[in-house]
């Protein structure tokens, strides 16, 4: 008897959690808000899962092969679509910086030619001002969700979060004009991060399946009114965006696929390359255009390539030390930039919740602040003498180029001003310029390098639409430039090869990508035979700086506080069942419900799924039939098919519904329960809710690992996730998973031993970082 009391007792130890003592019945205290662009906004997951109740099965088997091959030409031609508006704006974009930019330095070059210096400087300080007080404005007022890069927000989009007004029309422009107006102020910001956030815009409104408002209701657009079409949609906007950016098509979507989405097959990759393929086709028309010269000052429009062709280039295995060395301290500097600029990132935001004027004083004094350095610094070297075999005219006045005139007399130059006292993209191209060995000294390039680091992480937080990727590579071209003036004759890489591997150095240190980034270089530089240095240095910096710390987007998202799901568990995870973390109280649905039940449960949770039991006295036992959303709820209530009795909903009222009722709405666009009114009678009814409940929702035994349960929930892309009893004879249904179980501040919150294993652990991995601080 004691034999078979044991017996059961080991059985019964093994269907439950492992932490069953510490379960706690709290509700989950995880944040459900973030910070998107410069404002704190409510978040919510998205509905990638396909939620198969009657009306959907119902449309499915109405779509004949019309439908379908409709549905698939909609795909191509969105596809298509996103990338001709997405290469337009590009080009719209390095046009407007380039010229308005332009303009800004010729004048202040031609009134520092008449050594009017003190103008000079109140034209190029006033117009900064301006460019940077236009932007911070718009987008403290119109759309705070503007701000920044747009990458993180993007990111986590992809990933399965939702937050208000990331994609709507208003961000799209304020993006577009902010962005220009911005980069060219003469901050130190990019417009690459901008673009991915636009290129994502438009796909996202391109996919929004139709408005009622513009009378956009043609039926094929209809297909596309669910979350998962949209993420295709977006994945491919954002590709498109690096591709434009850098004239990068193949970079931008390895760069798509590597950083930004969290799921992705064939067919998407097969869509995504057809994106950038017309990105890519379409600027080189448009670049052959500006070839004529009707495209303003500089001719090009300021579309990005790096010409560092060199058929001399050579290297032997004398020249791997010093790039491995390189690639090391780029790893080094990246992951210390990561540092700063997280605890400057988390200074600004405690500045910007005192209120919009506040943001935008902030980006006016940082405007100040960098007119001063930019147009001060080059006061500080020296005058060269222009070199007998300059392969372009020296000294270069009011206009982009290797040797800038600035303050020095004819014949001479200023090399701290061609870096400096110029635009980020003409600074990548001098540093990149090859034949230009002996152009820069050794304390400008020093200035120039240490004035790019802090600059770029001051900048990056203010209130304006701004980039990481051109000033990292600035950055690590300097970075790059100056370590091969200190190999100087011993190594057969000229100083642009080396700017070169030092902007793969810092890249990787900082964003940690390596595939996308090694393409993105080497489009951007057109010399494939840095191929193979470049993945090296590239494999190293990211080695180095991921012992330290995450990559910059990643960091920053975090900051922000969205609730992104890793590609990989804790190892604590292992360590804990579902029904260690699931929380309650758990909110269930009759099949047959009152209608009362339902509008007091709507509007007192925030649930936004609600498992459907079907319960005596209609049924023998408890049984779970499935899983309803908010959102078909609220939709169901709005057609008010009620009975005073509980019954099955009859085909009648089951016909005033359709497909397109129950699909997801475009982006801020759902209902609310607090938009309906009841009369006491209609509280008093009943519904139906078998015909639209998720009859097949996916579920989990309590008793299932977290980490199994976590690779489960984000492989497939789930937002509701219900948790089932090991043995009968209990409720039919234990909890509810979501993505914030699985968020560590909510495991550690309840279980607070793991957080001193973990921390142990840590210490015992590596010891060496945790002596630093």
């Amino acid at each position: 008897m004691a034999a078979e009391s044991n017996g059961g007792a080991d059985m019964e130890s093994l269907t439950q959690p492992l932490l069953r003592s510490q379960r706690s019945s709290v509700i989950n205290s995880t944040s459900q808000v973030a910070m998107v662009g410069a404002n704190v906004c409510p978040i919510e997951s998205l509905d990638y899962e396909i939620a198969e109740n009657d009306f959907f099965k119902q449309d499915w088997r109405a779509r004949g092969k019309v439908q379908i091959l409709q549905y698939m030409f909609m795909k191509w031609l969105l596809s298509f679509l996103i990338g001709v508006i997405v290469s337009l704006i590009g080009f719209f974009n390095n046009l407007a910086v380039e010229n308005i930019a332009g303009i800004k330095f010729v004048v202040t070059s031609n009134m520092m030619l008449a050594k009017r210096y003190s103008a000079a400087f109140l034209v190029f300080g006033i117009s900064n001002f301006v460019l940077t007080l236009f932007p911070a404005v718009i987008t403290s007022y119109v759309s705070p969700a503007a701000a920044g890069s747009g990458i993180p927000e993007v990111k986590a989009y992809l990933n399965g979060v939702d937050a208000p007004g990331i994609f709507s029309l208003r961000t799209l422009v304020v993006k577009i004009f902010g962005s220009i107006s911005a980069v060219a102020s003469s901050l130190f910001i990019g417009k690459a991060g901008p673009m991915v956030h636009t290129g994502a815009c438009i796909a996202s409104l391109l996919g929004q399946g139709g408005s009622k408002r513009y009378r956009l209701t043609w039926k094929w657009l209809r297909y596309f009114k669910n979350d998962r079409d949209r993420r295709d949609l977006i994945t491919s906007g954002s590709a498109a965006g690096i591709a434009a950016a850098f004239r990068a098509p193949v970079g931008g979507l390895l760069f798509a696929l590597e950083e930004m989405a969290s799921w992705w097959r064939s067919a998407l990759i097969w869509r995504a390359f057809f994106t950038t393929a017309v990105v890519a086709i379409i600027l080189r028309a448009l670049i052959d255009f500006c070839l004529s010269g009707k495209c303003g000052l500089f001719g090009k429009g300021g579309l990005i390539m790096y010409d560092v062709t060199s058929t001399d280039v050579m290297y032997h295995l004398s020249d791997v030390p010093p790039v491995l060395i390189l690639g090391f301290v780029g790893g080094l500097l990246g992951a210390f930039y990561n540092f700063l600029l997280a605890k400057v990132l988390r200074l600004y935001s405690l500045i910007n919740e005192k209120g919009a004027i506040n943001k935008i004083l902030l980006a006016c004094w940082i405007s100040i602040f960098t007119s001063c350095l930019l147009f001060g610094l080059p006061w500080l070297a020296s005058c060269k003498a222009c070199p007998a075999d300059a392969g372009e005219a020296c000294p270069t006045i009011g206009r982009s180029g290797n040797y800038k005139k600035f303050q020095c007399s004819y014949g001479e130059y200023n090399d701290l001003a061609s870096l400096i006292f110029n635009t980020n993209d003409d600074a990548i191209k001098n540093l990149f310029s090859k034949g230009t060995d002996s152009e820069f000294q050794w304390s400008s390039l020093i200035i120039f390098f240490l004035t790019c680091f802090f600059l770029s992480i001051v900048s990056y937080g203010v209130i304006v639409p701004a980039g990481l990727f051109v000033p990292v590579i600035v950055t690590g071209a300097s970075y790059g430039r100056l370590v091969g003036m200190l190999m100087g004759s011993h190594s057969n890489l000229n100083h642009g090869l080396f700017a070169v591997l030092g902007a793969a150095s810092f890249l990787g240190g900082t964003m940690r990508t390596t595939v996308s980034l090694c393409i993105i270089l080497l489009e951007l530089t057109n010399n494939l035979l840095l191929l193979p240095l470049m993945m090296v240095v590239l494999l190293i910096s990211k080695t180095v700086a991921d012992a330290f710390n995450e990559n910059i987007y990643d960091i920053i998202m975090k900051a922000k506080g969205f609730p992104y799901l890793e590609n990989h568990a804790e190892p604590y995870m292992r360590q804990l069942t579902v029904g260690d973390v699931v929380t309650g109280p758990l909110q269930t649905l009759n099949g047959i419900e009152k209608v009362g039940n339902i509008v007091y449960m709507l509007r007192n949770t925030r649930h936004n799924g609600f498992p459907v039991v079907n319960e005596p006295p209609m049924f023998v036992s408890p049984v779970l039939f499935g899983l309803i959303l908010r959102a078909h709820l609220i939709e169901l209530l709005k057609g008010r098919a009620f009975s005073p009795t509980p019954e099955y909903m009859d085909s009648d009222m089951l016909g005033q519904f359709s497909a397109n009722d129950f699909a997801k709405k475009g982006s801020g666009h759902g209902d609310s329960i607090e938009d309906i009114e009841f009369s006491e009678e209609e509280l008093a009814m009943y519904v139906d809710l078998h015909p639209f409940t998720n009859a097949s929702p996916y579920t989990v035994v309590e008793t299932m690992s977290l980490a199994k349960a976590l690779v489960l929930f984000r492989e497939v892309g789930l937002r509701h996730v219900l948790v089932i009893p090991k043995l009968s004879g209990r409720s039919p249904v234990v909890g509810i998973l979501t993505r914030h179980d699985f968020m560590p501040e909510h495991i550690l919150n309840l279980h607070p031993s793991l957080l001193r294993s973990r921390w142990k652990r840590l210490r015992f991995q590596f010891p060496s970082i945790f002596k630093l601080f």
